[in-house]
This record gives structure tokens, sequence and C-alpha cells, in this order.
């Protein structure tokens, strides 16, 4: 059975240390011990006889990550022998170990002596990294995809959380020994449609996660009637958070090609986030203009503005500025909807402070 490239170049080096002859060069460190930390300077270059080394360095965010564990046949050290520089890591003993040392002025000249030695210590070199790299690559892989995982959860729950309010004074009305029967229909009703409403919300979720590529199934729809009931449902739903939603001008009778599931979802989103900007209360107003090709939609509001500091990353996933919920994802969403639908989708804001308006275009049914 072959020995692998590191173990082979240790046999090898072996070899070459055999020749200088080992007296006086052999170090023993205690478990625990420090044999050199980083920022010491690079005075030789170690291979471990017996026992065990541990090799550390502190990473971006501060904290000390192990990068390797050198065992009896391997070497380590030789990084700051041949650039020269100080230590970049931390090597502790994590058992008893005995190594033999070979000073730096003792390593160059066995280099020099040797350049097929030397082209096997730039190959292992080479390897070495090669590993590091990829180890660090899987990491930052798996760390990203918790993060996003993490995010998926809190946009699920910031969703979530008006409709289960809703949920929860439906039910309480629905149950109450008073509620007279036609108020009873009417708090089942508004259970059913927050259900059905958190059901899109998740299922606009998963299409999110796994595009694929295809086009809902449109159909066309009379926008007026689609339209008044929805804004009816919203202004109760935000006027318990203090904001009024009032309408420009009434919704036009004109027929659109729309999923209506996915643009009550692109509403929701939209007005939600505008009563997110006004946490003491305010105003939405809706403006409908009809085109020769296209409705559009205007959504107002007198927030705060959009921040200068996401201006340009708006439509993009977890894009967001001084929000306590949510992670920007509902405006990603907002933009698929929209595209999905043949649509376009934009922001304007004059200054911050001023209010915010979100337009977005439907194609006309033809």
């Amino acid at each position: 059975m072959s020995l692998p490239n590191e173990k082979r170049f240790a046999a090898a080096l072996n070899e070459e240390l055999l020749a200088l002859g080992r007296t006086g060069h052999v170090r023993r460190f205690r478990t625990g011990e420090t044999i050199f930390s980083a920022g010491d300077a690079g005075d030789g270059f170690y291979l471990v006889d017996a026992g065990r080394v541990q090799i550390s360095a502190v990473v971006g965010n501060g904290e000390s990550r192990v990068l390797a564990t050198i065992g009896a046949g391997d070497f380590f050290g030789e990084m700051a022998v041949l650039d020269d520089a100080p230590r970049s890591a931390t090597a502790r003993a994590e058992e008893d170990t005995e190594a033999f040392f070979l000073s730096r002025d003792e390593f160059l000249r066995l280099i020099e002596r040797r350049p097929q030695f030397a082209l096997n210590l730039i190959r292992e070199f080479s390897g070495r990294m090669r590993a590091l790299n990829q180890k660090y690559a899987d990491e930052i892989l798996q760390a990203e995809r918790l993060a996003v995982v993490g995010r998926f959860a809190g946009t699920i729950v910031h969703d979530f959380k008006n409709p289960l309010q809703v949920i929860g004074l439906a039910a309480e009305l629905a149950c109450s020994e008073h509620t007279a029967p036609p108020m009873r229909h009417k708090a089942h009703d508004r259970i059913a449609q927050q259900v059905e409403r958190m059901t899109n919300m998740l299922q606009e979720l998963i299409e999110f996660t796994k595009p694929s590529g295809q086009r809902p199934l449109l159909s066309p729809v009379n926008f007026a009637r689609y339209m008044n009931p929805l804004s009816e449902e919203i202004r109760q739903e935000i006027a318990e958070r203090g904001v009024k939603l009032e309408l420009g001008n009434p919704p036009p009778g004109i027929e659109v090609r729309v999923q209506t599931q996915r643009l009550s979802r692109l509403f929701y989103n939209l007005l939600n986030n505008a009563v997110d900007e006004m946490p003491d209360g305010g105003k939405i107003f809706l403006r409908f203009v009809v085109g020769e090709h296209e409705l559009r939609v205007e959504v107002e509001d007198t927030g705060r503005g959009i921040a200068p500091e996401i201006a340009e990353t708006l439509f993009q996933a977890f894009a967001t500025h001084g929000k306590a919920h949510g992670t920007g994802l509902g405006l990603t969403i907002c933009k698929k909807i929209v595209e999905d639908h043949g649509g376009r989708i934009w922001a304007n804001s004059s200054e911050p402070g001023k209010g915010a308006t979100f337009c977005f275009t439907l194609p006309l049914a033809k």
C-alpha cells in the first residue's frame, strides 16, 4: 500500500535529517505546552517523532480555530521559515511530544543543497493549502445555509404574526356566548380567509426557494370585483395598528390576467411593509392608473421613506435596514410575483422621512 504524499515526504525528510545527525536537535514538550505562538519569529522547522501537536489560529471573528493536528512522522513550522515572516499560527502539544528541530539556517541550507527536496516541500505545502482552503469553503457554505434557514424562519414568524392575531380575535368572538349568529358567521369567514392566506404564504416561500422557471396559470379577472373586498379586508387589519387605508380613486372595472392568490400576497406584502414603517400610525394611499396596455398600481405611505443604504438593493433577498422584524424577503417575493405576471415593479422616495411610493404594473387582458 502506497503512503500518502505527506507521509512519503516525511520519510524522505527523515533520510535527509539522518545525514545531519539528530544529536542536540531533539526537543520535548509536555501536554498542553505551547511550542510557539502566532507572532513569534520563524526560527525553525519541526518533525514529530512521537506525540501529537495541535495547530490553531485566530480567525476573522476573533475566535481561535484548530487548523490541523500533527502526528508522528508529520512536520510543521515550515511556512514562517520559508517566507521569513512571523508565525501565523500557534502550535501546542496535545500530549507529551518529541520533535526533531531544524533551525532556519540549517533548513535553508538543506533546501539549497537538495533541489528535489525543495520541490517536494513546495508540492506538499501546496497540497496542505488546498486542503485547508477546501475545509473552510465547506464550513462557510454550511454556515451560510444555516443563516438562510434562520432568515426564512424569521420571515415566516414575522409574516404569520398578523393573520394569527386576526384568527385569535375571530375565534374569541365566535366562541363567546354573547355573539349573535351573524357575527359568528363573519368570524368564521375571517378565520377561513386568514388560514388560506397563511397557506398561500407558505406556498410562496416554497416557490421562492425552489424556482421552477414556469409562469403561473393566469386567468382574466375583473379588477374592481377583485380589489374592493380585498381592500376592505386589508383596511380592517391595518386599522388595528393605527394605519388608515385610503383609495385615491375607485378600482377600475377592467380585466387583467392574474392569479388572485398570489396577487393578494403582493398587496399584503406591500401594505404591511408600509405599516411597519409607520409605528406611530399614518396613512396609505392606493391609486390605480389605466394605460393602453397595462394597469399601474401605486402604493404610497406617510412613513420614514427608503433608507439610502438599501435603495440600490431594495428588491434583493434579505436586504433590510432598521426593521425590528423580517429579513427583506417580502419585497423579493413581490418582485417575483409581479414579474411572473408579466409586469414591472419599482419604488420612489423623495427623501428620508417623506414616505415612499411603490408602483407595479399588470398587463391588461387581451
